[in-house]
């Protein structure tokens, strides 16, 4: 379902507030969710989703004040499922994707699971590097799983998660992260 934003490479001392998804933040979403996905979620999804605290995660990423962007986690046992993963077009290249991936991973890691999955569009190899930086692996193929254009999605994995050379493997991203990123998920 994920697909980040088209080469993350970028940055440039931007300062990125991640904050809890919350009803106020939709609108912003959901004008983001036009842009990007041919078939985007509605708002009654995103509602439901958010609303399911004990299973679900979701997080967006401010800048200015304004949402560029934001994710979010379905948890299952010892596993986490990527459901989406969105950055505003005007704010690609500024690693927007990068931190909102290091937010979720640790998230998963605070909960103590083991493995992250999520599906990718065959097409998007950007997304899919980035994913490869976190560890990601290809392990399958869904046929036509992006039915409004008939696109396959790239099943991707990323197993053993809440190891020491994980955590080393995130901190090595996180320094290559420009700008600043505070973390406002916790209350």
């Amino acid at each position: 379902m994920t697909d980040a934003e088209h080469g993350d490479e970028g940055g440039d001392g931007v300062e990125v507030h991640l904050v809890p998804l919350r009803r106020r933040h939709l609108r912003s979403v959901i004008r983001i969710e036009t842009q990007v996905y041919p078939r985007p979620w509605s708002l009654p999804l995103f509602m439901s989703e958010i609303s399911l605290r004990n299973s679900r995660y979701y997080v967006a990423a401010r800048v200015g004040g304004v949402v560029a962007g934001y994710a979010g986690l379905m948890f299952n046992g010892d596993e986490a499922h990527v459901t989406t993963i969105a950055v505003d077009p005007a704010w690609h290249r500024h690693q927007i994707g990068t931190r909102l991936l290091l937010e979720l991973t640790r998230e998963c890691r605070a909960r103590g699971l083991r493995h992250l999955t999520l599906e990718v569009r065959v097409s998007n190899t950007p997304a899919q590097e980035m994913y490869k930086k976190f560890g990601f692996a290809p392990a399958g193929i869904r046929r036509n799983y992006y039915a409004e254009t008939n696109e396959d999605a790239l099943v991707m994995w990323a197993y053993d998660i809440d190891t020491d050379d994980y955590g080393r493997r995130l901190a090595a991203i996180e320094r290559k992260v420009q700008g600043h990123t505070v973390v406002e998920t916790k209350p």
